[in-house]
């Protein structure tokens, strides 16, 4: 078992299960917690607390009799903190079939020790899924970090719409009906090996309010879908007391959100009703029948400006749960252009930048060409083919990086653009452009947008990224609306010279547009990469003289 991944078997008894006979979910949520943070205090050799939980999704249900796994493993530490990456499956003892429960994403923080300062050690990439997740792990810590501003950008521009809110349509519930308040002491079991209350305790009871809250609006047993991060804003200790508030802030046909926030009080605070806020995190349950079908929910209805406010903030969260549920594309989604809105961008740019980063992780390249100073490897997939192009340039990897992310300047050495202008400066990392190809085997010539995501290394030993793919704006479509094409460099330092990868990846009918024939004339790309080369070269040259 690798260094920082540890292994957790629970058999589901009675105490662990609800009114059905269903494995709880706020029982799964401790198991979760406990087996991540062992993971992280392995890894760190000093105690950690819980930062954040987020992308918990919840696929299947266990009950009693079956057994839970659940694997922890840290996927990437940073300076003081760290991501792991929790798996919880189920395993029918009777039957020995094993079902996915759930997926989730914790970040742990180390606590030192007196005044010692952390500096968490890197963790050993040994698998192909360990380089995808420890990539990945930086998409979603940035999507992470964002978050608050993100949620502030979303909520502005949807303040043009609160009026709608407050209409009576028929069989509307007002929120208030669905507010539930509880009030928990702290006690000894409910502590942690640290002395602060156990993270997983205060989500089973996050859980729990949740869950009635939501059964008052759907007069059901409701399901937990999955938990749109629970982040802890400080500890509290045994003797406070915990009040938590749960509320429907938005239903979308047939899910429900529902808002919890987390006070304490110590035995001061409380006569004063000093209030800490410790926690707040996002539910979402769907409603089902005895045949296990998915029912519609009502809508809900805000008259109070705090109400209004939930209610925009649960359609904010939404869009910004969607990207972090999509930082890690779908196969399919490489051979589909992706149409370009305000909504959606996050999306876009995360799974560009991942969608690289797969691509470069995945097993079964060959080698197709003979040449010792660029080598070229092609992987064959179902319908799509990716070519991997390895090129020595005798530049730093800083200066390659600032050359190849500016794609006006392709033009010079890449056959197939003919113009390439910037049509859309997103922020000073991600741009839109607007290329136009030569005419190939015939054909008129084409045009296409790309979206282009430039990155810096997170670490020493991080690559520089340069990731690009197709996009459809509906303000500028391009000629072929059918042509898409996935692409990028990865350019780590070598010493005073880089080595850059450079991908492409498409279906095979396009193929021809960005590499002619890949099989019969791969010449052609041994050329197209040796002017890659000169152009990087002599421009770090002028640059040199200037």
């Amino acid at each position: 078992m690798a260094g920082a991944q540890v292994h957790m078997c629970q058999t589901i008894f009675p105490a662990h299960a609800n009114h059905l006979g269903e494995l709880s979910p706020g029982q799964l949520l401790k198991w979760i917690d406990t087996t991540a943070c062992l993971a992280a205090e392995k890894h760190a050799g000093i105690p950690c607390v819980t930062a954040s939980v987020d992308d918990i999704q919840f696929e299947e249900t266990a009950r009693i009799g079956q057994i839970v796994s659940i694997n922890a493993k840290v996927n990437r530490a940073f300076t003081t903190s760290m991501e792991v990456g929790v798996k919880a499956t189920l395993q029918d003892p009777l039957t020995n079939v094993q079902k996915l429960i759930s997926v989730a994403f914790s970040t742990y923080v180390a606590r030192p020790v007196g005044n010692d300062k952390v500096v968490l050690k890197p963790v050993e990439l040994l698998t192909t899924q360990d380089f995808l997740e420890h990539s990945s792990a930086a998409e979603r810590r940035k999507i992470r970090l964002e978050h608050d501003h993100v949620f502030k950008n979303l909520m502005e521009e949807s303040r043009m719409g609160d009026d709608h809110v407050c209409d009576k349509e028929e069989n509307m519930v007002p929120t208030d009906v669905t507010h539930v308040q509880s009030i928990e002491l702290v006690l000894p079991p409910h502590a942690n090996h640290q002395g602060n209350t156990f993270g997983g305790q205060i989500m089973a009871w996050m859980e729990t309010v949740a869950a009635i809250s939501a059964s008052r609006l759907c007069s059901l047993h409701p399901n937990l879908k999955s938990v749109d991060m629970f982040k802890f804003r400080g500890p509290s200790t045994v003797g406070d007391r915990l009040v938590f508030n749960a509320i429907v802030n938005n239903t979308f046909q047939k899910s429900i959100e529902v808002g919890v926030r987390v006070e304490a009080y110590n035995c001061e605070e409380w006569g004063k009703g000093q209030a800490r806020h410790i926690n707040s995190a996002f539910l979402i349950f769907n409603a089902v029948n005895e045949d296990g079908e998915l029912l519609t929910v009502p809508k809900i209805r805000s008259t109070t400006r705090d109400g209004l406010r939930r209610y925009w903030g649960a359609i904010a969260c939404k869009k910004i749960r969607l990207a972090r549920t999509h930082v890690l594309p779908k196969t399919e989604e490489y051979c589909t252009p992706d149409f370009w809105d305000r909504s959606n961008q996050a999306y876009i740019i995360k799974s560009n930048l991942t969608a690289l980063v797969t691509l470069a992780a995945k097993p079964g390249w060959k080698r197709n060409n003979s040449l010792d100073h660029i080598k070229m490897f092609t992987l064959e997939e179902t319908d799509v083919l990716s070519i991997k192009v390895e090129m020595q340039v005798q530049i730093p990897s800083e200066l390659a990086f600032f050359l190849l992310s500016d794609f006006s300047r392709h033009v010079h050495w890449a056959k197939y653009y003919s113009t390439c202008r910037v049509i859309q400066s997103l922020t000073e990392e991600d741009k839109i452009y607007h290329i136009t190809s030569p005419s190939v085997n015939g054909k008129k010539p084409n045009d296409f947008l790309i979206l282009v995501s430039q990155r810096i290394p997170c670490k020493t030993g991080d690559p520089y990224i340069i990731a690009a793919r197709s996009i459809a704006l509906t303000a500028a479509p391009p000629s072929n609306q059918n042509y898409y094409r996935s692409s990028g460099f990865l350019i780590y330092t070598d010493g005073n010279s880089s080595l850059v990868y450079y991908f492409i990846q498409g279906a095979h009918d396009i193929i021809p547009y960005v590499a002619a024939n890949v099989f019969g004339q791969s010449k052609c790309i041994e050329d197209t990469a040796s002017v890659c080369i000169q152009f990087l070269e002599s421009e770090s040259c002028k640059m040199n003289c200037i």
